[in-house]
C-alpha cells in the first residue's frame, strides 16, 4: 500500500470554501466584515511577506485585514499600547503580532497582552494553558493545523506513540500537549537530545519541528510511521523540511510534502480561528 500524502494545500482550499460562506453569514446578521489586525515590528522582509499572505488569505474568504506597520525602534510600551487599543476595538476580532519583534521587545509581554477572546494565532500563556487542559481556547495555528489535518485524514492517534521533535512555545510544546490530549504517548526531544534517532525510531508519529534543515534521517524512521514535517528551508528548487522526506512514500503510511503539507494549514488555522471569533462576537 503507497503512503497516504497529508495534502494541506487541497484541504485548505477546501476550508476556504466554507469559511467564505460562513463570513457572509457573519456580514449579512451583524453588518459587519470579520478583521484581522496583523502587527509588524520593523522592516524584516520574511515577516513582511508573511504578513502579506496573511492578508491574502483574509481577502480570499472576505473578511478584512488591518495591517499595523510599526519602526523598528518601538519600544515595549509602544507596542503594548498599541495591542491595548485593537483589543478595546469592538471592530477586530483577531490579533496577530508577527515574531520575531525587535530585540528590545519583550515579546512574551505583547503577546500575552492581547485578549484571550482575539489570541486567534494562539500566542498566549492564558491560551496554552487552556488548551492544555483540554478547555475552550484557540490553538497555536501551526499544530492545531496539524491536527486539523490529521483528523481529516482519519489517522488513528489514539495509543499511539509520538515523537514531536522541537520544543519551541508555538509549535513543538503546543503541538505536544495537543497529542496528548488526543491521547497519544507524547515524547519531546530537541536539539540537545541524546540517541534522537532511537526515539525517532520507535515513533508511530513522528513530528519535525525543530528549525534544522533535513536534521530528521529518513533511516532512522520506522516502516508505517506517520511523518509530519512542520519545517521549511528555502533551497535553489524550492525547499526541504526538517526531514529527509526524499523516497518517505517508502516508509511512511502518511506524511506531509514540503512544500504543501503543514504550511497551507497554519494560515488556514488562522483565518479559521479568525472567523470563529467573529461568529462568537456575532452572538
Amino acid at each position: 500500500m503507497s503512503a497516504i500524502k497529508l495534502d494541506g494545500k487541497a484541504l485548505a482550499k477546501q476550508i476556504e470554501q466554507d469559511l467564505s460562506t460562513r463570513v457572509q453569514a457573519i456580514i449579512d446578521k451583524t453588518g459587519r466584515t470579520p478583521i484581522l489586525a496583523t502587527i509588524l515590528v520593523g522592516d524584516d522582509p520574511a515577516s513582511a511577506t508573511y504578513v502579506r499572505m496573511k492578508g491574502n488569505a483574509c481577502r480570499r474568504v472576505g473578511m478584512e485585514s488591518i495591517k499595523v506597520e510599526m519602526p523598528s525602534a518601538t519600544t515595549t510600551d509602544e507596542l503594548l499600547a498599541k495591542i491595548e487599543e485593537l483589543n478595546n476595538n469592538p471592530d477586530v476580532h483577531g490579533i496577530l503580532l508577527q515574531h520575531p519583534v525587535p530585540s528590545q521587545i519583550d515579546e512574551r509581554a505583547c503577546f500575552d497582552a492581547i485578549a484571550l477572546e482575539k489570541d486567534v494565532d494562539g500566542v498566549t500563556c492564558l491560551g496554552f494553558g487552556r488548551m492544555s487542559m483540554d478547555e475552550p481556547a484557540y490553538g497555536s495555528c501551526t499544530p492545531q493545523g496539524i491536527m486539523h489535518l490529521l483528523n481529516h485524514y482519519d489517522i488513528e492517534l489514539a495509543g499511539k506513540d509520538a515523537v514531536v521533535v522541537g520544543r519551541s512555545a508555538i509549535l513543538g510544546k503546543p503541538m505536544a500537549q495537543m497529542l496528548l490530549n488526543a491521547n497519544c504517548t507524547v515524547t519531546i526531544c530537541h536539539s540537545k537530545t541524546q540517541n534522537l534517532a532511537v526515539h525517532v525510531g520507535r515513533a508511530d508519529i513522528v513530528v519535525g519541528a525543530v528549525g534544522v534543515a533535513e536534521l530528521i534521517k529518513k533511516e532512522w524512521i520506522k516502516q508505517g510511521a506517520v511523518v509530519v514535517d512542520a519545517g521549511f528551508h528555502p533551497t535553489d528548487d524550492g525547499g526541504v523540511g526538517d526531514i529527509e522526506l526524499a523516497g518517505i512514500e517508502e516508509i511512511a503510511s502518511a506524511y506531509t510534502p514540503v512544500p504543501g503539507g503543514v504550511g497551507p494549514m497554519t494560515i488556514n488555522t488562522l483565518i479559521r480561528q479568525t472567523v470563529e471569533a467573529a461568529e462568537k462576537a456575532a452572538g
